[in-house]
């Protein structure tokens, strides 16, 4: 579980709420080489808006490496060409 804050569109953040079933990459720095992990964000049927914070849960393609990596981290970034959002670890 994880506190997901989207970036409001004028910060650089989406144009439009990612839909139920949108997937990123996940990556714990900001800097080059971007390390990242491909994430499914569990929105259930509930877009998730610019500007919009929400506890969430996630799916992983390559599974507890990426989870062990994001706990170790305590914070993510997600990625969509450019850094859309944030998230600290909870659970």
């Amino acid at each position: 579980m994880a506190e997901v804050r989207m970036y409001e569109t004028a910060e650089g953040g989406r144009e439009s709420a990612a839909e139920p079933g949108w997937t990123c990459p996940v990556m714990t720095e900001t800097t080059k080489p971007r390390i990242g992990w491909d994430a499914l964000p569990l929105l259930r049927d509930e877009p998730l808006h610019p500007g919009e914070t929400r506890e969430l849960g996630f799916v992983f393609l390559s599974g507890e490496p990426a989870v062990r990596a994001l706990r170790e981290a305590g914070r993510f970034y997600l990625w969509e060409g450019r850094i859309i959002g944030e998230g600290r670890v909870i659970d």
